[in-house]
């Protein structure tokens, strides 16, 4: 499909959506009005925002590592393993303090960058295929987690235990929730009040889009996907430069799943695909909608799980029978169509390829 036919197709689509949106508005009884009711509602938006963390962190982590030239596929892996550990570690200490809660997030993360570290050194040392070695992480991850659950609780979920509270910003909530002024009131409910994670997701997104863009690291990550003898030339190490940034991978999606774990969910879940389910090929999906830019990736996130929070509420407060498979087909089938009418993002010129530098040679 040519780009202005894609760009056609993609302007009807949104001009569709938008007059679905005014439909619904003004007459609110209809199967719109349904929709757009349900959509408006603060608790999908809470929802969607903490569905969001996990696909984000992890996306951002990949951003990292495939600017570099390094495709780490697994951030799949990454994900159950953080997620689990973090349960693992929190339960092991009580699984209800706040001390217990983010020392298992932190050993989460850790395990994570751990797992990040082993393919970097398999990757960048070893010359193993990126594709291959991403998805022995993943399929790792995915046997050793639930095995593990298996051995400490005898079932592949793990106990459950608590979660983070969420915070409230000081005397802006108050002032935003009693204001009076319906915009205000949203903002109050979804933005001033709000687990931890989601702060920590917005935190994550700033800061990688500075550091990609502002940064001398960013510069150098940047180079040694795209030019990688140049930055060796100009003396700084490329392999430094890669290892650092699958690092950086490992430690945003172990955020990502320790966050999903015990900041949304309050267990592990091992069974199947783990309650992982996909999230961190989603998330290659987003960064790629995205085209490697932090903000673009966090609002493909948000697409993805604005419509996974649609989904949820419209087999919960609609009384139509509509087959909830069909249902949720709606968000998996929306990010297939949108990366068509995107089309082909450029990946980094070196991306996926080993480098010698000019001392190994």
């Amino acid at each position: 499909m040519r780009k202005p036919e894609r760009s056609t197709i993609a302007a009807a689509l949104g001009v569709f959506a938008v007059a679905v949106a005014v439909f619904g508005a003004l007459f609110p009884d209809s199967v719109a009005g349904e929709l757009v009711d349900i959509a408006s509602r603060p608790i999908m938006a809470e929802i969607a925002l903490r569905l969001a963390v996990p696909i984000t962190l992890a996306a951002l982590g990949g951003i990292f590592a495939e600017k570099s030239g390094v495709i780490n596929i697994g951030l799949e892996g990454l994900l159950i393993i953080s997620s689990f550990t973090a349960v693992l570690v929190a339960w092991g200490l009580g699984g209800s303090s706040g001390t217990a809660l983010w020392t298992g997030f932190g050993v989460g993360v850790l395990a994570s960058v751990l797992l990040a570290g082993l393919f970097a050194v398999v990757c960048i040392e070893y010359e193993a295929d990126q594709i291959i070695a991403g998805l022995a992480v993943w399929l790792v991850a995915l046997g050793l987690a639930p095995f593990a659950s298996s051995v400490v609780f005898g079932n592949k979920n793990t106990a459950s235990i608590s979660r983070f509270s969420e915070w409230t910003v000081p005397v802006l909530h108050d002032a935003f929730v009693n204001s009076g002024v319906p915009v205000l009131e949203y903002v109050g409910q979804v933005l001033l009040r709000a687990n931890p994670i989601v702060y920590l997701m917005f935190a994550a997104v700033a800061v990688s889009w500075y550091v990609l863009n502002h940064t001398a690291f960013g510069r150098w990550v940047e180079a040694s996907g795209e030019n990688p003898d140049a930055l060796d030339t100009a003396g700084v190490n490329v392999h430094r430069v890669r290892y650092a940034s699958v690092l950086v991978s490992g430690l945003l999606a172990g955020m990502g799943g320790a966050a999903l774990s015990i900041g949304h969910v309050g267990s592990f879940v091992g069974n199947g695909t783990t309650m992982i389910d996909g999230k961190g090929f989603i998330a290659i999906a987003t960064y790629l909608f995205g085209n490697y830019n932090p903000l673009g990736t966090f609002g493909a996130a948000m697409l993805f799980s604005g419509l996974e929070s649609l989904q949820i509420g419209i087999q919960q407060f609609t009384p139509y029978e509509v087959p909830s498979q069909l249902i949720q087909l709606i968000p998996y089938a929306t990010v297939v169509v949108v990366l068509v009418l995107v089309g082909r993002t450029r990946i980094p010129e070196a991306a996926g390829e080993y480098y010698e530098s000019g001392e190994d040679r």
